[in-house]
């Protein structure tokens, strides 16, 4: 039996005894949202998964002022929490499609806390190793095996690799191959730099680790898997501090589809000068045709004033190079409505995108042609 496997099988034993079939529980991010009202324009979706789908006739037009100005798509979304329960898969089936959401990436956590702690949120025990892992990923596959999701278009992504010490990623690899053939197609959240995770013994990657990743970028390139990374920008004293690590990245491997998760902003980063951040990502998506951007998490829509209009004359531009998400993680401590408002706030700017931008970007279809599915979204009623 290989290192690898034996490691996996260690790792998977130890999550499903230890804790039973569900993961984890970010206490400190539970309430971030929760008291925050809808809008009283928020309406419910009634389109289903297989409206979308390119082998019927085409959908009737998306009528914006009679609908939801919602994203379909959740490309950011954690079914697992740090550590310990998670809310059920079916429980959490119906909170997206309750929400409207008919595709969402189900990624793990990058980080996962140490199995021996009985931390539940790793900003509540500094010191406490949080670490690249693959417990996560396999009771993902698991419970989209097992569980029905008839209305829901799942993508499983894999976490486990560690872009600090990225050997050993190709044996790992061929166990998820393995056990799970030809269904995770997505990586990420993959972190190079979060610096809110330095305290839990996390370690960014460095120049010479990001050359390192060649191996299982070229198997991700030739698959035609997407990349999510996390790679802060920097924090308010030193807004472009770690904005090297990415331009290396995307220098290196100009060829991999790669996704910029929540556009590098973080909570150490919430008084960037708007329009310098957006110089930088122009220059990021100019530069590289195969960059994508996700605009998941409340911390975009907090930090600039709700979506400001230079954030919207932005996505407007560049409509085909943005994607939703809601950076939702399902502690089971968490309101049975807080996916639902956590995913309004984050699709907010649905309701002032430009028809071309909103049916890319909200409604899916820059989704579709990023992973090459057989859906469409709808035309924007005239």
């Amino acid at each position: 039996m290989s290192r690898a496997k034996a490691a996996a099988i260690a790792l998977l034993s130890s999550v499903l005894v230890t804790t039973g079939p569900y993961g984890a529980a970010e206490s400190s991010q539970a309430s971030a949202v929760v008291s925050t009202p809808a809008p009283p324009e928020f309406r419910k979706s009634t389109r289903s998964l297989a409206s979308f789908a390119k082998s019927n006739a085409p959908a009737p037009c998306y009528d914006r002022a009679k609908e939801p100005y919602t994203a379909v798509v959740d490309v950011h979304f954690h079914p697992r929490p740090f550590g310990g329960e998670a809310i059920p898969p079916v429980e959490l089936f119906g909170y997206l499609g309750d929400a409207g959401v008919r595709f969402v990436n189900y990624f793990g956590i990058g980080q996962s806390l140490d199995m021996a702690s009985s931390c539940t949120y790793y900003l509540d025990c500094p010191g406490t190793a949080a670490l690249p892992s693959i417990k996560n990923d396999f009771v993902n596959g698991e419970e989209v095996k097992i569980f029905p999701h008839e209305n829901l278009h799942i993508v499983l992504s894999m976490t486990f690799v560690d872009l600090a010490n990225p050997e050993g990623t190709l044996e790992t690899l061929k166990l998820y191959d393995k056990e799970f053939p030809g269904m995770f197609k997505w990586a990420g959240e993959l972190n190079v730099i979060k610096q809110a995770l330095l305290g839990n013994l996390a370690e960014p990657a460095t120049l010479e680790d990001i050359d390192g990743w060649a191996p299982f970028m070229k198997v991700f390139r030739e698959r035609g898997i997407p990349v999510t990374l996390h790679s802060d920008l920097g924090n308010d004293a030193e807004p472009t501090k770690y904005l090297p690590l990415m331009k290396h990245v995307l220098a290196r491997y100009p060829d991999n589809k790669i996704v910029w998760a929540h556009m590098g902003l973080s909570k150490e980063l919430s008084h960037m000068d708007p329009e310098q951040h957006v110089r930088i990502m122009k220059a990021a998506l100019d530069s590289s045709p195969n960059l994508m951007l996700d605009i998941s998490w409340d911390v975009i829509y907090n930090a600039y004033h709700e979506y400001g209009a230079i954030f919207v004359k932005f996505f407007n531009e560049y409509p085909d190079r943005i994607l939703p998400g809601s950076d939702f993680v399902a502690a089971r401590n968490k309101k049975p409505d807080q996916y639902a408002k956590e995913q309004e706030i984050t699709s907010r700017v649905g309701r002032v995108l430009g028809n071309e931008a909103f049916r890319k970007i909200m409604l899916g279809e820059n989704y579709f042609r990023l992973l090459n599915l057989d859906y469409r979204a709808p035309e924007i009623c005239r």
